[in-house]
């Protein structure tokens, strides 16, 4: 899915009440002596990579080991389609294969592409990391039931019904979606995403620093990581 696929507001900094989240949207030249073959545009490139692991306001919610030998990095949406079926046919063999063993390290980046899915992220990080991936999955796996309803105001109210699973009440989820700390916080992960890291589109993998656009199987993954782990 991509960014350009949605139409571009203006930052936004009033609190996000029920009706406004779903309408506010957050929106090398010394190295080029040394490495002369490269392009300045891929000295640039290989500079702001070199940024990648740092975790923005809210940090990173990381799986498996600090020493994997390999780290993947997902910038998703929580109402992209291509994102929700990663996590639901890619997702469970990756972890189960690769981040279980203690073979691969991985968090999950906020890239929102619309208000909704900035609502959503925000009701994810709203209570810590305990229940991050908790949220992000029941919100993948039950995207259908909350982020393709049109009629106004009705894709919060499923949010909210189905935020009820991971024991959210009507104040507490009020309270998040007003939490303007949260919402800066997941914008700027998403302007870093999107300025530093040219991520454009979701879901985007950085795969030991290496960039991958677009929904990857299991297969396709394993064509990566196997090398790096010497299998």
């Amino acid at each position: 899915m991509e960014i350009s696929d949605f139409p571009r507001t203006e930052p936004v900094t009033s609190m996000i009440t029920r009706r406004d989240a779903i309408k506010l949207t957050g929106l090398a030249v010394g190295a080029a002596a040394l490495l002369p073959h490269l392009s300045l545009e891929a000295i640039a490139q290989e500079a702001n990579l070199s940024t990648l692991m740092e975790p923005g306001p809210l940090g990173d919610v990381w799986l498996g080991p600090k020493d994997a030998k390999v780290t993947i990095i997902e910038y998703a949406s929580m109402t992209c389609s291509h994102c929700a079926a990663f996590h639901k046919n890619t997702w469970p063999a990756l972890k189960e294969r690769y981040i279980d063993t203690g073979k691969v390290r991985f968090t999950l980046r906020e890239f929102p592409l619309d208000p909704l899915a900035t609502a959503a992220f925000m009701l994810a990080r709203c209570d810590g990391e305990a229940k991050y991936y908790p949220i992000t999955d029941l919100l993948f796996d039950q995207q259908a039931g909350w982020a393709y309803v049109r009629e106004p105001q009705k894709p919060i109210d499923a949010l909210e019904q189905m935020l009820r699973q991971a024991g959210y009440s009507k104040e507490k989820f009020e309270s998040c979606l007003k939490n303007q700390d949260i919402y800066k916080a997941v914008n700027a992960v998403k302007q870093r995403g999107l300025e530093t890291y040219k991520v454009d589109s979701t879901p985007t993998f950085f795969i030991n620093g290496e960039r991958y656009k677009g929904e990857m199987s299991i297969e396709g993954m394993e064509k990566v990581i196997k090398p790096i782990l010497g299998a």
